[in-house]
């Protein structure tokens, strides 16, 4: 079966010359894979642009727009490589994909012995995989399902205990020892929409407008630009109905002073404990945009390979704009593949604003 493997037909696409794509197999260019693939004379097989086996001798190598092509001309298929078959990271995102599915849809929790089995690997080869591709472990997606679950659950359940058991909890104990962490309060506070939770919060004014920074006692969980400070306290009330919203002391003011003096001058940096709670692809995200040095941008889609998931571009666009942490969670040094400025939560203006200044800071 051919994968995909069609070669450009254009000088000005990539891999256009003979030259440029023997310069990507002597780099062994994954970029390359599915491009095109080469075959070599003397050992009668063709093989990926990546493949890893010894270099052959340029004069016995020729390319060819795809697999079809290569064995039309008498080829086999390299049995190292794999060429007519999903490259390896695709098998192992669609073996990872799998386990996740068997995790979500389990009434209890599999043990990796069973998740393993499912991909056909061995226990310690398919944690270091899963791991990989997800960017956590089968344990912790696992605690990132049970959670998102619980939280769903709770406000439709007639009994806390019932969403406990519900979720995959196999004892109540065990759930109330982690819920502060799953849910950032009591499950009953969380149950009738933060009632009687402490969310502190105030309001000041920079460069770019009104800003808000809220916490729990866990950390900071919001950070909203905007024009109007009612605005602002409006959508903290949407967030959190049933919370007790409080004015911010001296010492909270503090830290809204110190993400105001981070938005004028980005070279004194930003260093707040946060309290972010969103499903594990949000969090393996937001993880990804927090090693985005200031001054610098990455592509959707680059974000996307950093996680190991290549091909959730859309989904990585989609975690930046449920974001609701600005410039702590720095979703506005993500742009699209041309470069240009894409839609922002609090306006493209003030992206191009912040990356501006950053730039600057780092030049």
């Amino acid at each position: 079966m051919e994968f995909a493997m069609t070669m450009k037909d254009t000088d000005s696409a990539p891999f256009a010359s003979d030259a440029e794509r023997w310069a990507a197999v002597q780099r062994r260019d994954r970029d390359a894979d599915g491009v095109f693939c080469y075959s070599v004379r003397t050992a009668g097989v063709y093989c990926r642009p990546s493949c890893a086996a010894r270099l052959a001798r340029r004069e016995n190598v020729r390319f060819h727009a795809g697999c079809e092509e290569a064995e039309a001309a008498g080829f086999r298929p390299c049995k190292r490589c794999r060429p007519n078959e999903a490259a390896l990271a695709v098998r192992r995102a669609a073996a990872v994909a799998k386990a996740c599915r068997l995790i979500e849809t389990a009434e209890e929790m599999p043990n990796l012995a069973s998740l393993a089995a499912s991909a056909g690997m061995s226990r310690f080869h398919f944690h270091r995989v899963f791991k990989t591709v997800t960017g956590v472990t089968p344990k912790a997606y696992a605690a990132a399902d049970r959670a998102r679950r619980v939280r769903e659950a709770l406000p439709q359940s007639s009994t806390v205990t019932e969403a406990i058991y519900g979720a995959g909890f196999n004892s109540s104990g065990r759930f109330y020892a982690e819920s502060g962490q799953v849910l950032g309060m009591t499950p009953t506070r969380f149950r009738s929409g933060g009632s009687g939770t402490a969310i502190r919060f105030a309001v000041g004014e920079c460069s770019l407008g009104s800003i808000l920074v809220a916490a729990t006692d866990q950390g900071v969980c919001a950070i909203m630009l905007g024009d109007k400070p009612e605005a602002l306290v409006r959508e903290l009330e949407d967030r959190f109905p049933k919370a007790t919203l409080v004015g911010g002391d001296r010492g909270f003011e503090r830290w809204v002073a110190k993400v105001v003096g981070f938005v004028e001058a980005p070279a004194l940096g930003l260093d707040l404990p946060l309290d972010v709670r969103g499903t594990a692809f949000q969090q393996r995200v937001w993880q990804a945009l927090r090693k985005i040095p200031a001054g610098s941008t990455v592509t959707y889609s680059q974000i996307a390979k950093r996680i190991g998931l290549p091909k959730a571009v859309r989904a990585v666009a989609h975690a930046c704009a449920t974001n609701a942490i600005a410039v702590a969670i720095p979703c506005h040094r993500v742009v699209r593949n041309d470069g240009s400025l894409s839609g922002y939560r609090w306006g493209v203006e003030r992206k191009r604003a912040l990356l501006e200044r950053e730039a600057a800071a780092a030049a």
